[in-house]
């Protein structure tokens, strides 16, 4: 990632600041590896999130669904009131945070967290993860009842776009495991961009340029759809077939 080494760094502090986007409008791209410099390197005022050094950070993630899997048939469906439940760790610090997403007016993501200690999520969060759904008007799920059923794992590099335009995330060394397996994706980022507003940004105007165009990814819902096979069709399904299926790799059993 040669033009992300590059390009000016921006600290946590000022990043936030400018552009933290709890509520907001994502956009994702599946770009090859190779592309990326020709990504970054024409969209002038890029900066790069940069912390003790470094500019990318590992990120692992547990998602807390119920065992009829409600969650991921929600966003599979696109059900109206959809939800996501997930402990995050920060692994490079230890950062630990447990976090609640839904969706909000006009199809907005709305991110709420607060912060966790030890490697369980304490049943003492459960009053808020019930307060944060019933907010969002989630009122069927109990939070006491739901289960590990993904880990992800990825490096992930930040951008600040220009002109107040947002944020953006490069991931990169995608890996899934469930119960049911394992799966890993390599030489492939998913780039997403994140704007307070509905309006494209600089970095989506050059990936269209470059023959992107925004697909249905998500790590959830498309992990646990790669790796349970049982699972009924869903929207998941053009981009795994389309855009990973070359580059994964697939080990099936318990913890493979």
């Amino acid at each position: 990632m040669k033009g992300v080494d590059h390009l000016p760094a921006v600290s946590l502090a000022e990043l936030n600041d400018r552009a933290e986007l709890l509520s907001r409008t994502d956009r994702k791209y599946v770009v090859a590896a190779a592309e990326l410099d020709a990504v970054v390197t024409c969209v002038p005022g890029l900066r790069v999130l940069e912390v003790d050094g470094r500019r990318s950070s590992r990120y692992e993630s547990t998602y807390l669904d119920t065992v009829d899997l409600d969650s991921w048939t929600g966003a599979a469906t696109r059900r109206r009131h959809r939800w996501k439940v997930r402990s995050r760790v920060y692994a490079d610090t230890g950062e630990r945070w447990l976090e609640v997403k839904t969706r909000g007016l006009r199809g907005t993501i709305v991110k709420e967290r607060v912060r966790h200690d030890g490697p369980d999520v304490s049943r003492h969060a459960d009053a808020w993860v019930r307060d944060r759904l019933g907010a969002a008007r989630v009122h069927d799920v109990d939070p006491s009842g739901l289960v590990a059923t993904l880990h992800t794992s990825y490096r992930r590099t930040t951008l600040l776009l220009p002109g107040g335009a947002g944020r953006a995330t490069i991931d990169r060394d995608l890996r899934w495991v469930s119960g049911h397996g394992t799966a890993e994706v390599g030489d492939v980022l998913v780039v997403e961009t994140k704007a307070g507003t509905p309006r494209p940004g600089p970095l989506d105007r050059r990936l269209w340029e470059l023959g992107h165009r925004p697909v249905r990814i998500s790590k959830y819902g498309t992990g646990l759809a790669l790796l349970t096979p049982d699972l009924p069709g869903n929207r998941w399904h053009r981009v795994t077939s389309r855009h990973l299926a070359g580059h994964l790799t697939i080990r099936e059993g318990a913890l493979a």
